[in-house]
């Protein structure tokens, strides 16, 4: 039977989110019903109040998000009630051209629940990357669920389903970090500061944190940089370049998404170097570097989709390493909010004194 539960939403934009009540459906053919525990305060949730995803208004917001499976639709068997999972917003296929070759974490026709939720008058709600989690319950495609240790707490662990799995994934899976391998992330904000504990993890030799805020690059430092430059005072490139040796990085994270911290990824990266681009640009954006440079340098110019993660592959083991005290997961949960507190979750974003707020229910 349909329940009615607390959520929050964007009604319009640029106006403030607002606390109502909506309707959750039963779930049908490959859903699922999820109680929320905990929800992280992304910039894309912004976004989408902001009308900059698309004007699809009125948006059920939250997607970073962990809880309990509540129940299952019909031929449902990756999850069963009870299930402690973390939604994710790439659910794949395994039909189309990207997963029968063996690359599922590029599907390109990723899915979500057929049904949507409402407003108590009918009115259809667009959920936040397919996943609308800023609620009590939510309902999503089985796919977007994935079953992980329920040792770990939800604030820690929903935080895999956006901003920490996109950074630790550009550095570890996109990136391809190997141990002894110089690393410099450009851009020290929840992403960016993941990058650098995905560098970590994959036993990097130097890591190097860039940003125009020293709390971040402070920040940075627990999280495993082992140098720091603020690039209001030095220039990233040659600071980059003489704490190498004077090669550049061998990878190197911008996870700014802007055109003058693109060329300064490009140019502080060794030969035959790698960039990886996870910051998101706007429309507008254009990059200008010499063609020559470009074949002249080598290596590779990527960008980062997700973190190129499969969830069901890598948030289980992620949790893991979490638990074995080998990813600090909760160092990116920077305050909790009950579900009133998402406008002042995003003020503070604004002020950029925070990683993640998290919405705990």
């Amino acid at each position: 039977m349909p329940q009615e539960v607390r959520a929050v939403i964007a009604r319009a934009k640029g106006e403030p989110v607002e606390t109502v009540t909506i309707v959750v459906p039963d779930p049908g053919p490959g859903e699922v019903v999820v109680e929320v525990q905990a929800c992280g305060v992304c910039h894309t949730d912004l976004h989408y109040r902001e009308g900059g995803i698309s004007d699809d208004f009125p948006f059920l917001l939250g997607h970073e998000a962990a809880g309990v499976v509540e129940s299952v639709g019909e031929g449902v068997t990756e999850v069963a009630p009870g299930d402690f999972v973390v939604l994710n917003w790439r659910a794949v296929c395994g039909r189309c051209r990207a997963c029968t070759r063996g690359r599922p974490w590029y599907c390109f026709d990723t899915h979500n629940a057929k049904q949507r939720m409402t407003l108590t008058d009918g009115t259809e709600l667009t959920p936040a990357l397919g996943i609308g989690a800023f609620a009590e319950k939510t309902l999503v495609a089985a796919g977007q669920c994935t079953k992980v240790d329920p040792a770990a707490s939800p604030a820690a662990a929903g935080l895999l389903g956006c901003g920490v799995m996109a950074g630790l994934g550009a550095a570890v899976n996109t990136g391809g970090v190997g141990r002894g391998d110089s690393v410099a992330v450009i851009g020290c904000g929840g992403v960016g500061c993941a990058a650098v504990a995905g560098a970590k993890l994959a036993g990097a030799g130097r890591i190097i944190a860039v940003d125009i805020d020293d709390d971040k690059l402070a920040l940075a430092r627990t999280l495993g940089a082992t140098h720091t430059v603020n690039s209001r005072t030095q220039d990233p490139v040659e600071a980059v370049r003489e704490l190498t040796g004077g090669h550049g990085a061998d990878v190197v994270i911008e996870a700014v998404g802007r055109p003058e911290t693109y060329q300064q990824a490009f140019y502080a990266r060794d030969l035959a170097g790698t960039v990886v681009l996870v910051g998101v640009p706007t429309p507008e954006m254009k990059v200008e570097l010499p063609l020559l440079d470009v074949f002249g340098r080598g290596g590779a110019l990527k960008s980062s989709w997700y973190g190129d993660c499969l969830p069901s592959r890598d948030f289980p083991v992620l949790i893991d390493l979490h638990l074995q005290g080998r990813l600090p997961l909760d160092a990116f949960v920077t305050g909790t909010v009950g579900l009133d507190g998402v406008e002042e979750a995003f003020a503070r974003m604004h002020r950029g004194d925070v990683l993640r707020t998290v919405v705990e229910l």
